[in-house]
């Protein structure tokens, strides 16, 4: 039963993929109905990352101790200040690494 469940999700993800990316396919989504798809993605990210930055311990943690708070503000201070994706990634993950398993716990 497991295997049917993955196969089907499988099978749903890449017709959905498919039907947008063929190009040789006549579907065409109107301009407005683009735009309106162009939120989901950042909205999907959002609800992925902010419970792991603002409750990390199944509460609410606002505090300086908070090493995955910290590195999200620095993340969005150096992407403000560099534009560079990949050296804000690296140096987040290196902070990240330093305050969760050397400073803070």
């Amino acid at each position: 039963m497991i295997f049917l469940s993955i196969l089907a999700m499988t099978l749903l993800v890449f017709i959905s993929r498919y039907l947008f990316l063929e190009p040789r396919l006549p579907l065409r989504l109107k301009p407005m109905l683009q735009r309106i798809l162009s939120y989901s993605s950042p909205a999907v990210l959002t609800a992925i990352w902010a419970p792991i930055v603002f409750i990390p311990e199944g509460e609410l943690g606002l505090s300086y101790n908070n090493p995955y708070l910290l590195c999200a503000a620095l993340a969005v201070g150096l992407i403000l200040w560099t534009k560079n994706v990949l050296l804000t990634t690296v140096v987040s993950m290196g902070v990240f690494l330093i305050l969760h398993n050397l400073i803070i716990y």
